[in-house]
């Protein structure tokens, strides 16, 4: 696909429901006693492959309306079958966490990418619990062999935060004895605490420890809100794209996931945020980005969980920011559904950033006149949407090789995006 679109972006959208949280209420809903209606559910290939997976182990979900429907099996039941997680990798790890508690044998495995994302680090803390896990490569990438045992509930402190490698450790915790508890050394993403607590599940958060005992989690209704993560595009780009104004409504603004706004902000992005409410259990505003004359900034440190998906995006911008933008302490993107920060360093210097790469970041000078470039989508949808963005701020072709990746979490994207520039070519 050729993208070449005339900015500014101007005018008020909705997106699609977030998808860390469309996974949670499909996979939570199959685990509780009674049913789950979710409204707002991301309609997209990652959550498709998470709704074939419960249905492996005995759920129903059907659609009433404007509600997806999850009614749960009396009992989870050995999946007659290889479940195949697609591009996703918190289907994978999530269902790791279910799975390993569920007496049979279970085979998780995905596409072509998702079989060289990491596991390890969602089998050592499963094996501490007693279950018996195997990979491929020596336990280093899926497919993933589960037999399901007796768990004890173990105490675990995480090395690099992660929300899916917590949600595992908390998911087969509610089938172990005693109590789980994860700590992390910063704070990732908390939607697995709300939704449980929101079903009925006693868990405790002590700073950043989180811990739980065995609970079955009573069904509920979920309100999904938009994906911040999805958002991103849109707001990044109106921050940088002279006369843009960009209303997203209904947007999640959960804390452990705003970083994105507090770096547009401190890059001198206007950033309004009204409407502020709370819908089961999940904060939600409309929050409008008007473009504004950017300056570099330091992104690092606790900041990095709080956006790890909006970084690639955010390497976009900060070739339109005055001065040396650093980003630190990101090696989580190099294992992803691709290396993203080689990824998104070779396509933004072909395209004309000055930018040098570390192991766990980048550093980018700006202002950069970006040009003409084929783009490499490494079947990475964030990498084509970034790059989409990049050729807003070029104003020449970009040329994308393969953009069906996007399914995977943004269907609407290229219509979101024309109705926002209208002079689209």
């Amino acid at each position: 696909m050729t993208c070449n679109r005339r900015g500014p972006l101007r005018g008020a959208i909705e997106v699609p429901g977030d998808k860390s949280i469309s996974h949670r209420a499909i996979l939570f809903g199959a685990l509780a006693t009674g049913e789950t209606r979710v409204t707002g559910l991301l309609d997209a290939e990652d959550v498709h492959a998470t709704r074939r997976a419960v249905a492996r182990l005995g759920a129903t979900v059907s659609q009433e309306g404007r509600e997806v429907v999850v009614t749960p099996a009396e009992t989870l039941r050995e999946p007659d079958d290889v479940i195949d997680c697609g591009n996703s990798g918190t289907s994978l790890r999530l269902l790791a966490g279910v799975l390993a508690g569920l007496p049979g044998l279970s085979v998780l495995t995905g596409d072509a990418s998702l079989r060289r994302r990491p596991v390890r680090r969602v089998i050592e803390p499963l094996r501490r619990m007693g279950a018996e896990l195997i990979a491929r490569d020596g336990d280093r990438v899926p497919p993933l062999v589960i037999r399901g045992k007796p768990l004890t509930g173990v105490k675990h402190e995480l090395q690099v935060a992660s929300a899916q490698v917590k949600s595992a450790i908390l998911l087969a915790g509610l089938r172990a004895s005693g109590e789980t508890s994860v700590r992390e050394p910063e704070r990732s993403r908390d939607h697995t605490e709300r939704m449980l607590r929101g079903m009925g599940v006693p868990v405790r958060v002590d700073g950043l420890t989180v811990s739980v005992t065995p609970s079955r989690p009573t069904g509920t209704r979920v309100d999904v809100p938009g994906d911040i993560s999805s958002a991103a595009f849109f707001l990044c780009a109106a921050a940088g794209l002279p006369g843009s104004e960009v209303t997203v409504r209904n947007m999640g603004v959960n804390p452990t996931r705003t970083g994105l706004l507090d770096v547009l902000r401190a890059m001198g992005a206007e950033v309004t945020v009204a409407g502020e409410r709370e819908v089961a259990g999940e904060p939600r505003a409309d929050v409008t980005v008007r473009a504004s004359r950017l300056e570099a900034t330091e992104i690092r440190g606790e900041i990095i969980p709080r956006l790890i998906d909006e970084l690639p995006v955010l390497m976009v911008l900060a070739t339109q920011a005055r001065g040396r933008t650093v980003i630190r302490d990101a090696r989580e993107l190099r294992v992803k559904e691709s290396d993203r920060l080689a990824a998104m360093g070779e396509t933004l210097a072909a395209a004309g950033a000055r930018l040098e790469l570390f192991d766990d970041g980048c550093a980018i000078e700006g202002p950069a006149r970006l040009g003409e470039v084929s783009v490499t989508t490494r079947l990475d949808h964030r990498i084509a949407m970034s790059m989409a963005v990049a050729q807003l701020f070029a104003g020449e072709p970009v040329h994308l090789d393969d953009v069906s990746c996007i399914a995977t979490s943004f269907p609407s994207f290229f219509p979101l995006l024309d109705a926002l520039c209208p002079r689209a070519t």
